[in-house]
């Protein structure tokens, strides 16, 4: 179906590309899409999303009406006794709807980019952590170390609106920004930062040695040198990417960086800032949060909610499902291989190898229709706009009927 274009452009416009959520993009063109203060993500993004799609509604892959594909949806919950909804790119509203269909159908959850966040999440249960705004650190970072991650692949705008940015509060100097654990093949952040923990300790034998001794493939000065530039700095800030962190048992090396930055705030002022993965994690977690008090990697068992985040990942969970509902709406993210029935709900790009049992092309959230979102600090939610009429439902209504046909 061919949408027809807002007639009030050019607007201003909160992007839902990244975590980042800038609300300076104008949209001043149609289909190809010309975007002033845009990055690559976003103009991938709307480019996506203004492309014209003739993506209907589909049973076994042969297309049919909204209502068809809604009944039979209907039909495969009602016979499962233990779904798995996973996916979950989304926004507040459409995780609101999924959590009441979830508790339902006795549902598991789980959000494609879960890996990631687990290990955040499995660090901060533990010992806490110290973290920051993205408002904070354009007003007041001075250093700014990034571990494991140069930032801008994730988020374009990160420098721009943060680092180099000049319209301040306390006009402070542009903050000194030192990477740590870029090359992956030959740095082992693990043991750097168990480095970096053991220093802090004047006592500790690893002082005693050569500076020119390596860890982890870094010299021991050099680890020095950036503890130095922490402890001196005025608000010192130590970003990473929890999805980034590719090895086992990587939850023990966030762990260790959450240590560092508590023990750095012994004397100084030092603060984290986790960077999000996308497709609305932030947005969904904090929403099943305050529903279930438990964030995505949980279920519902006769309406009580449980959290497993081992048990209940999508990898576990897909050979045992009874029923996949897959959820993707930013982004044409493909469900994985399931023997059981399944249903898409999402992108009305989505180009499929393997039809599956039942597809629902929705609108996309902030081009489609309006919606609110989490920043990845999770300090602020951003509204959506929407930017053109379409005959595409959104998630929340399509979830709604869905629920309803199972009353």
């Amino acid at each position: 179906m061919k949408p027809s274009i807002n007639t009030t452009l050019p607007i201003t416009h909160c992007c839902p590309a990244c975590g980042l959520l800038c609300d300076d993009l104008v949209l001043n063109s149609t289909s190809p899409v010309s975007i002033k203060n845009a990055c690559v993500k976003s103009v991938s993004f709307f480019e996506k999303a203004f492309a014209e799609s003739t993506s209907k509604p589909s049973v076994a892959g042969k297309p049919t009406e909204l209502s068809n594909a809604i009944q039979a949806a209907a039909n495969i919950l009602s016979k499962a006794s233990h779904p798995l909804f996973a996916g979950l790119g989304t926004e507040v509203q459409g995780m609101r709807s999924i959590m009441r269909l979830a508790e339902k159908t006795s549902a598991t959850l789980d959000h494609m980019h879960s890996e990631g966040t687990v290990r955040n999440t499995l660090a901060m249960q533990n010992s806490g952590w110290q973290t920051t705004t993205l408002t904070e650190i354009k007003n007041r970072a001075d250093v700014i170390l990034a571990i494991g991650t140069d930032i801008v692949s994730s988020y374009p705008r990160f420098f721009e609106k943060l680092v180099l940015n000049t319209d301040t509060l306390f006009n402070k100097p542009k903050p000194e920004v030192i990477y740590l654990g870029l090359a992956e093949e030959t740095i082992k952040l693990p043991e750097i930062m168990n480095a970096l923990n053991a220093l802090m300790n004047a006592k500790n034998p690893l002082n005693k040695k050569p500076d020119n001794d390596m860890i982890g493939g870094v010299r021991i000065a050099s680890l020095k040198l950036i503890l130095e530039k922490l402890k001196a700095a005025k608000y010192g800030v130590v970003v990473w990417s929890a999805s980034a962190l590719k090895f086992p048992q990587a939850e023990l090396t966030v762990q260790s960086i959450t240590q560092l930055i508590s023990k750095l705030n012994e004397t100084n002022r030092v603060a984290g800032l986790p960077l999000n993965s996308g497709d609305g994690d932030s947005s969904v977690n904090n929403t099943s949060t305050w529903l279930s008090g438990y964030p995505t990697r949980n279920r519902f068992v006769n309406g009580h909610p449980e959290y497993d985040a081992y048990h209940f990942s999508t990898k576990r969970q897909i050979a045992n499902c009874d029923a996949l509902l897959w959820v993707s709406t930013f982004n044409a993210c493909l469900p994985p291989d399931c023997e059981a029935p399944t249903i898409v709900i999402g992108h009305p790009d989505m180009q499929f190898e393997k039809q599956p049992d039942v597809f629902i092309p929705v609108g996309i959230p902030g081009v489609d229709h309006i919606g609110t979102m989490f920043r990845m600090d999770s300090s602020v939610a951003m509204p959506l706009k929407k930017l053109r009429e379409t005959e595409l439902p959104s998630l929340s209504d399509v979830i709604c009927q869905i629920e309803a046909k199972l009353s």
